[in-house]
């Protein structure tokens, strides 16, 4: 065994799922807060809305070519839509996890995410593209080494879920966070892990503790079930900078 594969098991170790997915509805004061914030249901997982779409446009540094077409096809766009040569030059969004829409499943975007804490605490699971695992806690608690404010780079496979609160009157009050895409969010740029890929990425005793956060057939369909039912508001965000982008964005994503 390499040590790299020592130390991706020992990551792993710690990656233990709190909460399951649930069709319950949620509590009062989570629902509270889905309400007051005007969030839906985001396509990984979890609840969004859309904070901020810069007016400002910039050429594409990436490929014309999409990262996935099964992500299009999920998000009920396609390339021929748009202009692939053009990207906005932010995107922000809230980004909440709740005890019943607990994790966001595995995904990799090819532009930097800057994510800032808001309240709760979770786990994010990071495979990059050396192989290497990475996890690490997000929180209030700095003392322990939970952090506020993180960075996942462009290419980085990435998972999120729900942790309990550690103050014993906090309830499960969800992790509630924003993050700032740069350049802004695309479909085009947006992939999801595949159980077929993920098979390939980590030694097999690792990859029985996470695969668990990688999306499954069925929650893709739900997925794009949910994304064809809700009214997102980045359309009218976003509909300032011309139709040729506004059509790839009907879910800023995460």
């Amino acid at each position: 065994m390499t040590s790299n594969s020592s130390k991706d098991e020992a990551t792993a170790s710690l990656i233990q799922q709190s909460f399951r997915p649930s069709d319950n509805p949620e509590h009062p004061s989570i629902q509270a807060v889905v309400d007051k914030l005007g969030l839906s249901p985001h396509i990984e997982g979890g609840y969004y809305k859309v904070t901020d779409i810069s007016p400002s446009t910039i050429p594409s540094p990436y490929p014309l070519n999409p990262r996935s077409k099964e992500t299009l096809a999920l998000a009920g766009t396609s390339e021929a839509e748009s202009d692939a040569s053009v990207r906005l030059m932010s995107t922000t969004i809230f980004y909440y996890l709740t005890p019943n829409r607990p994790q966001g499943t595995f995904h990799a975007n090819r532009s930097r995410i800057i994510h800032t804490l808001h309240h709760g605490r979770g786990r994010y699971v990071l495979i990059h593209p050396d192989g290497r695992l990475e996890t690490f806690v997000v929180g209030s608690n700095i003392d322990a080494g939970e952090r506020l404010s993180w960075v996942v780079e462009g290419g980085v496979w990435k998972a999120s879920f729900l942790l309990p609160s550690e103050e014993a009157d906090a309830g499960d009050e969800g992790l509630l966070i924003s993050e700032t895409v740069v350049p802004g969010f695309d479909y085009l740029d947006h992939e999801f892990l595949t159980p077929e890929a993920f098979s390939g990425l980590l030694s097999q005793d690792t990859a029985s503790k996470v695969e668990w956060l990688v999306r499954e057939q069925e929650e893709k369909e739900s997925a794009a079930q949910t994304e064809t039912a809700i009214q997102t508001d980045a359309l009218e965000a976003g509909g300032s900078v011309g139709n040729n982008i506004t059509p790839r964005l009907s879910q800023v994503s995460s």
